[in-house]
């Protein structure tokens, strides 16, 4: 017999079985049998009945069978219908003791450095939610620059000394092709002051470019030179050795049955500590609103297959400045981790904003 279409098997039965098998695989860990969805469904269905509609479930790709288990489990496909369109979120009345501990834990002293507020950020979600908790540094939405020196380190090295927005000092080794002495560089330092200083990194990149194009040939040699140093002083490369996230909560995963094997837990740590695959994850979250949450094979990295990330931006003065948060295995609670990501992302900006 040929199964229904999927808006035929979409009905509230199918969509029933479907929700209680999911939750009952996120708590339990183990495939669910028609036995157990006929009992627990509570619509007084015959096990045959429910194996009927796993049946055409599991045709339509939401649930599959492991070779291991007459059971099923969700599939990526299953657990993205049960979030997007089947998933209760719990009340805010219930979040009133998580958001308790994130206001305290947030509120504690840690200065004006952000990234104190940020390494507590994660620390808070990967202890209440039992998952990875990971938030980016912050990026600053207005950079100008206020000065500029260098300090000659080899012959080939130069620190860049920058101070940004008045407060900020950016330390930057910059790579010459020639020795540059020390008044050189004052007066290479003095010039660049004198062409960007209080203008915006972002506009000084674009001016660079266009000085390097059209008045090369008018600019003598140590002031080519000095553009060209101010070039990769102010490019967006990451500052050296500079973290771009925060993550904690790592071993949390060890406790879960899918990423135990150890040669999976390896490679899904060396993703951590290398950052790209993580980091280009997060930022697809960075221009979206409200919380985005990536399932499986959506994430498009193989090493993930078997994770989900749920993500939220996190703004200062009203403008997004990075994501936060938490990495776990697909069968997460997504019902309590949604909005934990949530509120937090909105009470780490809070606090970010409040340091100022």
């Amino acid at each position: 017999m040929t199964p229904e279409s999927p808006d035929e098997l979409f009905n509230d039965r199918a969509q029933h079985l479907l929700k209680v098998l999911v939750e009952s695989y996120i708590r339990e860990g183990q495939p669910v049998g028609s036995r157990t969805l006929s009992r627990d469904s509570g619509l007084n269905l015959s096990a045959a009945t429910v194996r009927n509609v796993m049946a055409d479930l599991e045709e339509y790709g939401f649930v599959t069978s492991p070779h291991t288990s007459a059971g099923r489990v969700p599939t990526d496909k299953g657990y993205r219908f049960f979030v997007d369109t089947l998933l209760r979120q719990r009340s805010a009345g219930a979040a009133d003791e998580v958001i308790s501990e994130l206001r305290r834990r947030l509120d504690e002293d840690h200065g004006r450095d952000p990234k104190a507020i940020v390494a507590v950020a994660s620390q808070v979600l990967s202890s209440i939610t039992h998952l990875a908790g990971v938030v980016t540094i912050p990026r600053q939405p207005h950079q100008s620059l206020s000065q500029i020196e260098f300090l000659p380190l080899s012959e080939s090295r130069v620190l860049a000394v920058m101070v940004i927005n008045g407060r900020d000092v950016q330390n930057r080794i910059v790579h010459l092709e020639r020795y540059y002495s020390a008044e050189e560089l004052r007066r290479a330092a003095n010039f660049l002051n004198q062409q960007f200083g209080g203008k915006e990194l972002a506009q000084i990149r674009l001016d660079i470019v266009e000085e390097l194009t059209q008045a090369g040939e008018s600019l003598n040699q140590l002031m080519r030179d000095a553009i060209r140093v101010a070039q990769q002083a102010v490019g967006e490369s990451n500052q050296q050795g500079e973290p771009e996230y925060v993550i904690a909560g790592e071993t949390n995963l060890m406790e879960f049955a899918e990423l135990s094997n150890v040669e999976k837990l390896r490679r899904l740590f060396d993703a951590f500590t290398s950052k790209r695959d993580i980091l280009h994850l997060l930022d697809q979250s960075l221009g979206a609103e409200g919380v985005q949450i990536f399932i499986g094979q959506e994430s498009g990295y193989q090493i993930l297959d078997n994770c989900s990330l749920v993500t939220a931006p996190y703004a200062l003065d009203n403008e997004t400045v990075g994501v936060l948060g938490v990495i776990g295995p697909t069968r997460m609670a997504y019902d309590r981790v949604i909005p934990i990501v949530d509120v937090t992302a909105r009470l780490l900006g809070s606090a970010l904003n409040s340091r100022r």
